[in-house]
């Protein structure tokens, strides 16, 4: 089965997204535009491979989550999608949407054992 390769984001709710935006840029340094903040890096097991954790705060009222009531949704990178989706869906996995692609790689999203928002994302790097 293919796996998690990564953390692709840590997205969360908050009441009022500028000014925690920019909180965290006076008191943590975080300098995040309006979809958040970028932190790249270099894989370990291949310094040659690039990668990037996006950082979010969201609106309180964002329905992104749903169906999850939780004020958070962590993103993993995966590899191969598709392939992963299948087994998903065979081991009874809750699939909330269809794969959408995008420039910067396919989406899918899921919710674990205690309905958790999660995004599988394929980047393209």
């Amino acid at each position: 089965m293919k796996k998690v390769t990564g953390i692709g984001g840590v997205f969360f709710k908050c009441k009022d997204t500028n000014t925690l935006r920019e909180w965290y840029k006076t008191h943590l340094g975080i300098d995040a535009g309006d979809y958040g903040a970028t932190f790249e890096w270099i894989d370990a097991a291949d310094n040659t491979k690039k990668g990037a954790t996006q950082w979010s705060p969201f609106s309180e009222t964002t329905k992104y989550f749903e169906p999850s009531k939780k004020d958070f949704m962590l993103n993993y990178r995966v590899e191969n999608l598709e392939a992963l989706v299948e087994e998903l869906k065979k081991g009874g996995v809750t699939i909330t949407d269809e794969i959408q692609t995008y420039d910067y790689g396919k989406f899918v999203h899921i919710l674990d054992l205690e309905g958790n928002a999660i995004e599988l994302w394929e980047p393209i790097d």
